[in-house]
């Protein structure tokens, strides 16, 4: 089954709609002030108190000291994080060590390099990427080039995140602006994104 995480969650009405559509995965960006999906500390613990138990709960962090992540994830606040900014291996293996969570590396894909670098990644989980909120695809084709799972991010929602499953049969998929009608996510949206995903899995079997 294609795992789906909904990602730039910032208010309750985002909290509730996902726990009613069930998406595997729901994703907070923790302290990134040009994304108008930025969310503080406290707001993500509000938030993450909310979550159905059955979704995992991602805090996605840009170049964000490691304190701050070992110390939500101590706390029980998030059950992963996604690194989406500079991050190297030496910063992926120290965090490793320092929190049991799962950790999930983004890269943004312009060419066949890009892929290689996420071949290479010592996260437990990598992302591919069309750029941070752009809303934009990237060339589909490019993915084929990694042997590993990966989730497939950038531009996707309930339009065509049927055929990128199709297309690209990627471990898991992300959706976020996609999501949204002026600038906040659409609860109808997000139900027909995930049920579009979890239709095309069992056309799949």
């Amino acid at each position: 089954m294609t795992m789906v995480k909904l990602c730039g969650l910032y208010r309750p009405q985002d909290i509730a709609a996902a726990n009613e559509a069930q998406p595997d995965m729901c994703g907070f960006i923790v302290d990134v002030p040009r994304s108008h999906r930025s969310i503080g500390l406290a707001r993500l613990r509000e938030l993450s108190a909310l979550v159905d138990q059955r979704i995992t709960r991602v805090g996605v962090f840009v170049d964000a000291g490691m304190e701050t992540i070992v110390s939500l994830a101590a706390e029980g606040i998030i059950d992963a994080a996604q690194l989406h900014g500079s991050e190297d291996a030496a910063y992926v293996r120290e965090l490793r060590a320092a929190t049991r969570i799962g950790i999930i590396q983004a890269f943004l894909v312009r060419s066949g390099k890009d892929v290689v670098r996420a071949q290479e990644s010592p996260a437990d989980m990598v992302l591919l990427d069309a750029g941070r909120g752009a809303g934009a695809t990237f060339d589909w084709s490019l993915a084929s080039g990694i042997a590993r799972p990966f989730i497939l991010a950038g531009g996707l929602g309930p339009g065509n995140v049927a055929e990128a499953i199709r297309t690209v049969r990627p471990w898991g998929v992300d959706m976020s602006s996609s999501l949204e009608k002026d600038r906040v996510k659409d609860p109808e949206k997000m139900r027909a994104a995930v049920a579009a995903a979890r239709r095309t899995d069992g056309q799949l079997c």
